[in-house]
Protein backbone atom coordinates (compact mmCIF):
# COMPACT_ATOMS: atom_id res chain seq x y z
CA UNK A 1 0.00 0.00 0.00
CA UNK A 2 1.53 3.42 -1.19
CA UNK A 3 1.01 6.08 1.67
CA UNK A 4 -0.31 9.53 0.56
CA UNK A 5 2.36 12.21 0.73
CA UNK A 6 2.55 14.91 3.63
CA UNK A 7 2.90 17.92 1.12
CA UNK A 8 0.99 17.39 -2.24
CA UNK A 9 3.28 19.56 -5.21
CA UNK A 10 0.13 21.64 -5.77
CA UNK A 11 0.61 22.35 -1.76
CA UNK A 12 4.04 23.17 -1.67
CA UNK A 13 3.70 25.23 -4.84
CA UNK A 14 1.46 27.57 -2.60
CA UNK A 15 3.47 27.51 0.52
CA UNK A 16 6.11 28.72 -1.33
CA UNK A 17 4.00 31.85 -3.04
CA UNK A 18 2.67 32.00 0.49
CA UNK A 19 6.18 32.70 1.85
CA UNK A 20 7.47 34.83 -1.18
CA UNK A 21 4.17 36.65 -0.45
CA UNK A 22 5.04 37.35 3.46
CA UNK A 23 8.74 38.08 2.85
CA UNK A 24 7.67 41.05 -0.06
CA UNK A 25 4.62 42.05 2.64
CA UNK A 26 7.26 41.98 5.81
CA UNK A 27 10.41 43.71 4.04
CA UNK A 28 8.68 46.21 1.68
CA UNK A 29 5.04 47.23 3.33
CA UNK A 30 5.44 47.44 6.37
CA UNK A 31 5.72 51.00 8.74
CA UNK A 32 8.15 51.35 10.90
CA UNK A 33 7.76 54.21 13.05
CA UNK A 34 10.58 53.54 15.56
CA UNK A 35 12.68 50.99 16.64
CA UNK A 36 10.54 49.06 18.58
CA UNK A 37 7.23 48.95 17.10
CA UNK A 38 5.86 47.99 13.26
CA UNK A 39 2.66 48.07 11.79
CA UNK A 40 2.16 45.46 8.50
CA UNK A 41 -0.43 43.18 7.01
CA UNK A 42 2.53 40.73 6.66
CA UNK A 43 -0.17 37.85 8.60
CA UNK A 44 -2.26 38.06 5.60
CA UNK A 45 0.11 35.07 4.32
CA UNK A 46 0.08 33.26 7.70
CA UNK A 47 -3.41 33.04 8.25
CA UNK A 48 -4.17 31.83 4.43
CA UNK A 49 -1.90 28.89 5.37
CA UNK A 50 -3.33 28.26 8.24
CA UNK A 51 -6.62 28.22 7.09
CA UNK A 52 -5.62 26.06 3.85
CA UNK A 53 -2.79 24.01 5.53
CA UNK A 54 -3.51 23.77 9.51
CA UNK A 55 -0.60 24.42 12.03
CA UNK A 56 2.39 22.73 11.13
CA UNK A 57 2.69 23.85 7.30
CA UNK A 58 1.85 27.74 8.86
CA UNK A 59 4.53 27.33 11.06
CA UNK A 60 7.59 26.17 8.56
CA UNK A 61 6.23 28.95 5.97
CA UNK A 62 6.37 31.69 9.19
CA UNK A 63 10.38 30.05 9.55
CA UNK A 64 11.11 30.30 6.17
CA UNK A 65 9.50 33.95 5.46
CA UNK A 66 11.22 34.94 8.43
CA UNK A 67 14.50 33.64 7.64
CA UNK A 68 14.57 34.29 4.07
CA UNK A 69 13.33 37.69 4.69
CA UNK A 70 16.23 38.29 7.50
CA UNK A 71 18.95 37.53 5.14
CA UNK A 72 17.96 38.42 1.79
CA UNK A 73 16.54 41.79 2.78
CA UNK A 74 17.69 42.76 6.31
CA UNK A 75 16.24 45.43 8.29
CA UNK A 76 18.65 44.44 11.44
CA UNK A 77 20.68 41.75 12.66
CA UNK A 78 19.19 38.85 11.77
CA UNK A 79 17.81 37.25 16.03
CA UNK A 80 16.64 33.52 16.07
CA UNK A 81 14.28 35.22 18.90
CA UNK A 82 11.70 36.43 16.25
CA UNK A 83 12.16 33.21 14.25
CA UNK A 84 10.75 31.45 17.48
CA UNK A 85 7.96 34.28 17.50
CA UNK A 86 7.19 33.56 13.90
CA UNK A 87 7.15 29.53 14.51
CA UNK A 88 4.59 30.05 17.25
CA UNK A 89 2.75 32.59 15.39
CA UNK A 90 2.32 29.80 12.70
CA UNK A 91 1.41 27.60 14.91
CA UNK A 92 -0.92 29.16 17.13
CA UNK A 93 -3.05 30.38 13.68
CA UNK A 94 -2.81 27.38 12.28
CA UNK A 95 -4.23 25.50 15.62
CA UNK A 96 -6.56 27.62 15.78
CA UNK A 97 -7.83 28.54 12.55
CA UNK A 98 -7.77 25.77 10.13
CA UNK A 99 -11.06 23.51 10.88
CA UNK A 100 -13.01 26.55 11.45
CA UNK A 101 -13.04 30.16 11.41
CA UNK A 102 -15.57 31.02 14.45
CA UNK A 103 -15.57 34.73 15.92
CA UNK A 104 -14.26 33.10 19.08
CA UNK A 105 -11.55 31.32 17.33
CA UNK A 106 -10.42 34.64 15.92
CA UNK A 107 -10.46 36.62 18.93
CA UNK A 108 -8.56 33.89 20.72
CA UNK A 109 -6.23 33.94 17.76
CA UNK A 110 -5.60 37.72 17.88
CA UNK A 111 -5.29 38.05 21.70
CA UNK A 112 -2.77 35.42 22.16
CA UNK A 113 -0.78 36.51 19.22
CA UNK A 114 -1.24 40.21 19.48
CA UNK A 115 -0.88 40.06 23.57
CA UNK A 116 2.06 37.00 24.18
CA UNK A 117 3.86 36.09 20.70
CA UNK A 118 4.10 40.20 19.82
CA UNK A 119 3.63 42.29 22.72
CA UNK A 120 5.10 40.45 25.50
CA UNK A 121 8.01 38.01 23.96
CA UNK A 122 8.75 40.29 21.22
CA UNK A 123 9.20 43.21 23.74
CA UNK A 124 11.60 40.81 25.46
CA UNK A 125 13.51 39.91 22.34
CA UNK A 126 13.83 44.09 21.40
CA UNK A 127 15.39 44.13 25.38
CA UNK A 128 17.46 41.12 24.47
CA UNK A 129 18.62 42.45 21.51
CA UNK A 130 18.97 46.42 21.57
CA UNK A 131 18.77 47.02 25.22
CA UNK A 132 15.86 48.28 25.31
CA UNK A 133 14.50 48.86 29.11
CA UNK A 134 11.33 46.04 29.04
CA UNK A 135 8.33 48.28 31.12
CA UNK A 136 9.00 51.18 28.96
CA UNK A 137 9.06 49.51 25.49
CA UNK A 138 6.19 47.58 26.30
CA UNK A 139 3.45 50.66 27.30
CA UNK A 140 4.86 52.09 23.82
CA UNK A 141 4.09 49.05 21.94
CA UNK A 142 0.46 48.81 23.43
CA UNK A 143 -0.69 50.98 20.68
CA UNK A 144 0.70 48.62 18.04
CA UNK A 145 -0.65 45.53 19.38
CA UNK A 146 -4.21 47.04 19.87
CA UNK A 147 -3.85 48.70 16.21
CA UNK A 148 -2.76 45.29 14.95
CA UNK A 149 -5.75 43.97 17.00
CA UNK A 150 -8.19 45.39 15.53
CA UNK A 151 -7.04 45.14 11.87
CA UNK A 152 -6.78 41.61 12.00
CA UNK A 153 -9.96 40.94 13.51
CA UNK A 154 -11.38 42.86 10.93
CA UNK A 155 -9.45 40.83 7.99
CA UNK A 156 -9.19 37.53 9.01
CA UNK A 157 -12.47 36.80 8.77
CA UNK A 158 -12.97 38.33 5.19
CA UNK A 159 -9.70 36.39 4.52
CA UNK A 160 -11.04 33.27 5.91
CA UNK A 161 -13.92 33.23 3.60
CA UNK A 162 -12.48 34.47 0.81
CA UNK A 163 -9.52 31.47 1.28
CA UNK A 164 -12.55 28.90 1.91
CA UNK A 165 -14.11 30.07 -1.27
CA UNK A 166 -10.86 30.07 -3.38
CA UNK A 167 -10.37 26.62 -1.85
CA UNK A 168 -13.83 24.93 -2.98
CA UNK A 169 -13.10 26.46 -6.73
CA UNK A 170 -9.37 25.80 -7.31
CA UNK A 171 -9.84 22.11 -5.29
CA UNK A 172 -6.76 22.93 -3.12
Amino acid sequence: MQKKPIFTTKMLAVMSLLVALEVIIARFGTLRPTESIKLSLDFIPVVVSAVLFGPVPAMIISILADVLGAFLFPVGPFFPGFTVTAALTGLLYGALLYQEQTMPRILLAVVLQQGILSLLLNTFWLKVLYGLPYLPTLVGRLVQAGVMSALQIVLIPLLAKAVKDVEKRAKL
